[in-house]
């Protein structure tokens, strides 16, 4: 009988599980106490303009569908959350979050909170986004704490949770779009950034919205196999071929601080060609991306971007579909997993407010998760250089 209590209130504190187990979960021992309780008054980057304490205003917090989950706490010196320890759980084992993150509901001591936002609505050619965050998640189980390419202990470093999806609405972009500015101001308030898995492309709407709520207009950096900045399609202005010049539009980014990189494929007229260069915006074809490499287009980055907010949007047909099969809108001659991880290295020393990884459709995926499995990698970069940055303004 005090096993079947005990179990029950584990179900509770894990996210319900269908059956009772045994007993607590046995978690790492070197998890750590909570840190970066206070945001330090001479970096605007910690914490956003307004808030000090991290979590503070929070009440009226939305509801996600994460559920709160917490580590042991025996270390002072290190973050308060990030995934259990590999030697001793096997990493399928558990329930299924972001490089086995815990489970929370809250952003309080999250240097980092990951997000799904399963919607796909918008997409105009194969569906199957809303899958992409439990495919990336899936994907992700495999992923270790340090990354050997940087020299980074990603996990030692990052408070990292997984809160969970974004509530949407299959059927209305616009009303997924508000709900989710809505869910993700609140966390960005609280000094965390987002790493957000996707979904279509139009979800980076609201989360720029949410950006530019708390910091104004950001730089943006973009790897994608298309602009995104095409006005109406079939009558729809709110579509995954849209969201940058809604962006625009609403005053939510600032062009002359924007990179766009990776584009190709076929288009409906030269006009398309140009129309990202006259909305303001700087473009680096496919083509001409491979022809700089990486440190080149490292050094173009750091120089149009500035040092204000930005964000960074990877989509994931940015990669060749040989590589990435997964996708919505596949486009021939595009970057291998291995230039694209190398292309987001490359970005190294610039420091992003928010992040995320779009349009893994995992219908359309082959054997062995290749595009999930990108996508993941792309997403432990993304966490990387979020490390790195913290480390070079120490």
């Amino acid at each position: 009988m005090a096993a079947a209590t005990r179990g029950r209130r584990v179900l509770r504190a894990i996210g319900q599980r269908s059956a009772p187990v045994g007993a607590e979960p046995e978690l790492a021992t070197n998890q750590p106490q909570s840190v970066h309780r206070t945001c330090p008054g001479s970096d605007p980057w910690a914490c956003p303009p307004g808030t000090g304490r991290r979590g503070a205003g929070l009440d009226g917090w939305p509801a996600l569908n994460g559920r709160w989950y917490r580590r042991a706490v025996p270390r002072e010196d290190a973050p308060r959350y990030g995934p259990p320890d590999a030697l001793r759980s096997p990493r399928y084992a558990g329930v299924k979050t972001f490089a086995r993150c815990p489970l929370v509901e809250s952003p309080e001591d999250v240097d980092v909170a990951v997000l799904g936002i399963p919607f796909d609505t918008a997409t105009t050619n194969r569906p199957g986004a809303r899958f992409g965050p439990e495919a990336i998640r899936s994907a992700s189980i495999a992923l270790r704490p340090y990354n050997p390419a940087q020299n980074a202990q990603v996990f030692g470093r990052l408070s990292v949770a997984d809160l969970g999806d974004v509530t949407v609405t299959p059927g209305n972009a616009e009303r997924t779009v508000s709900q989710i500015a809505e869910q993700l101001e609140p966390i960005v308030r609280s000094g965390s950034r987002t790493l957000c898995l996707g979904g279509d492309h139009l979800v980076v709407l609201g989360e720029l919205r949410a950006y530019a709520a708390v910091y104004g207009p950001l730089g943006l950096v973009l790897l994608d196999a298309h602009a995104d900045v095409w006005d109406v399609y079939v009558g729809e202005r709110y579509y995954h071929g849209s969201p940058f010049r809604r962006a625009l539009e609403e005053g939510l980014l600032d062009p002359a601080r924007s990179l766009l990189a990776g584009m190709r494929g076929s288009l409906y007229g030269p006009e398309d060609v140009a129309t990202p260069t006259n909305l303001g915006f700087e473009v680096i074809p496919c083509d001409e991306l491979v022809t700089l490499g990486y440190e080149e287009y490292g050094a173009r980055a750091q120089s149009r971007v500035g040092d204000g907010p930005l964000f960074l949007s990877f989509d994931i047909d940015v990669l060749d579909p040989a590589f990435a099969p997964g996708t919505g809108t596949p486009e021939a001659a595009g970057l291998s997993t291995r230039e694209a991880l190398g292309f987001v290295r490359a970005l190294r020393g610039l420091r992003f407010s928010g992040y995320d990884v779009v349009e893994v459709s995992p219908p359309y995926d082959g054997p062995g998760q290749p595009t999930a499995v990108a996508a993941a990698n792309v997403a432990f970069e993304l966490l990387t250089l979020d490390v790195l940055a913290r480390a070079d303004a120490e």
